[in-house]
């Protein structure tokens, strides 16, 4: 049960530290532009850890969080506006589409490795973290507080998101899958 104020309202919200999300992206991409710059050829196609992804297939999927993040964000600002029971609903529909969905992840990222490959996924990471950065920066506090609910059986890191938590995501992705690469580790 959430706290009233003397006045009777709930307190407000502690402000989302922007700056600290935008720095973690800037981070996130330093790490991956050091990956790139680090990895040769037999590190890209060598299995990942924990994965059926190549490194770069898992490098690329790492960089597609980001740009999932840039969909998500309209979804999140209209469905959090609207009565729970449709979030609800959205989400148990997404779930019940579990197996399919990672099906499709995972070509996805096989077939997107192919296009955005380790010479493109590099400038592909910077359009798209500038991109979210900007978007960042012009959120209204209030919809930064605003959620919905996201298929637990999808991602980890799913369950109810506000949509601070949504631009927060990408890079808790990424950290995950970082951590699975296998690059200079030899056959």
């Amino acid at each position: 049960m959430r706290r009233q104020s003397a006045a009777g309202r709930p307190p407000a919200e502690d402000p989302v530290d922007r700056a600290a999300i935008s720095g973690e992206m800037e981070q996130a991409l330093a790490r991956l532009h050091a990956l790139l710059a680090t990895a040769d050829a037999g590190d890209l196609r060598r299995g990942s850890h924990g994965t059926r992804w190549t490194n770069e297939q898992l490098m690329y999927h790492m960089v597609f969080g980001y740009l999932i993040v840039r969909t998500l964000l309209p979804l999140v600002r209209v469905v959090s506006r609207l009565p729970p029971a449709v979030g609800r609903g959205w989400a148990a529909l997404l779930d019940s589409t579990t197996r399919p969905f990672h099906v499709v992840n995972y070509w996805g990222s096989v077939g997107g490795a192919r296009v955005f490959n380790h010479f493109r996924m590099g400038p592909l990471a910077d359009r798209t973290i500038a991109a979210l950065q900007r978007s960042l920066a012009r959120e209204k506090e209030a919809a930064l507080h605003r959620g919905m609910p996201f298929p637990a059986g999808w991602d980890p890191y799913f369950g109810h998101l506000t949509l601070a938590e949504v631009y927060r995501y990408a890079t808790r992705h990424f950290e995950h899958h970082r951590r699975q690469l296998t690059l200079g580790t030899g056959p």
